[in-house]
């Protein structure tokens, strides 16, 4: 059994590229023999001082190269403002010829955002959600990192608000909050057909939700907009955008075998995915401008 045993152990070790086991009980004292811990050196407080004017030298020098690129990289650049650059011409003649054709969306720059770098643009999302989420792990609130007289400070808070029902500000911003929203809405709704679009129509919205939060109460906004709403609206957003342009990987990308129907220009069910788009943007960035209010004001969403 014991030589069955030392068979296959030598086996197994050459199928693995180890030298043959002669002798297995050495072999195995050899491997369960604990290995040395090597510390890191510490570092000298002396010979540190005494390479100081090199590590000067060293910056001088590495900061010559870097900026020696980049005036390199700055010269050999289009002059700004040149009518004869491609930026100024081939470019922008491409995207007023063909925007429309190729996108249906009449406002070009949503095309643009949307359509031609529409994954900048998803990026751009993401880098929103993750700003929230790092805030998030730094000022939520729970019972590790929060004192009595916090407690008692925000208790004040809202006895103070549920007390001041009647105050200007109160009844102004009980109408105000749903036309701003609504406003919001429309800008989003409307982003491919005029000036607009999920950043600004989201950022309206969100500045909607912060105007309701600060007059009624982070309690009362708690009621419809919680923690769990503002994770769905934005992993779900994230998703939906992400399934929306992965197509392009499937279809051979820029615009070959498009099966998406982009309408009539001009009315409001066209664009193809802009108008899912613009709806997915707006929501990710409204929630990320009441998230970022919530978070530093209460410390929870």
């Amino acid at each position: 059994m014991k030589e069955e045993k030392s068979f296959w152990r030598k086996l197994n070790a050459w199928i693995n590229g180890e030298e043959a086991l002669i002798h297995a009980d050495e072999y195995i004292a050899r491997r369960e023999q604990p290995k040395k811990r090597q510390w890191l050196k510490r570092p000298n407080i002396q010979e540190i001082k005494s390479n100081k004017g090199l590590y000067w030298f060293l910056c001088v020098l590495i900061s010559i190269v870097f900026i020696t690129i980049m005036l390199l990289v700055v010269s050999n650049l289009p002059t700004f403002g040149d009518p004869m650059d491609p930026a100024n011409n081939e470019v922008m003649e491409r995207y007023l010829e063909k925007g429309i054709e190729e996108t249906g969306a009449i406002n070009f720059v949503a095309g643009m955002i949307l359509d031609y770098r529409a994954f900048d643009t998803f990026g751009e999302s993401n880098v929103l959600f993750l700003a929230v989420i790092c805030v998030l792990m730094l000022l939520k609130r729970d019972k590790k990192n929060i004192s009595e007289a916090e407690d008692k400070e925000i208790a004040e808070d809202e006895m103070l608000d549920a007390a001041d029902h009647k105050s200007i500000l109160k009844v102004g911003a009980k109408y105000l909050s749903p036309l701003i929203i609504l406003y919001g809405i429309y800008v989003i709704l409307n982003g491919h057909l005029s000036p607009g679009g999920g950043f600004s129509g989201g950022s309206i919205i969100g500045a909607g939700l912060i105007l309701y939060a600060a007059t009624n109460g982070h309690k009362k906004m708690q009621t419809f907009f919680t923690f769990k709403t503002f994770t769905g609206i934005s992993v779900a957003c994230l998703l939906t955008y992400c399934a929306c342009k992965s197509y392009s990987f499937f279809t051979g990308a820029n615009h070959v075998g498009y099966a998406i129907p982009k309408g009539t220009p001009g009315n409001i069910l066209s664009a193809g995915f802009i108008l899912p788009l613009n709806i997915c943007v707006g929501l990710i960035v409204a929630a990320t401008m009441y998230g970022f209010y919530a978070l530093f004001t209460k410390g929870d969403i």
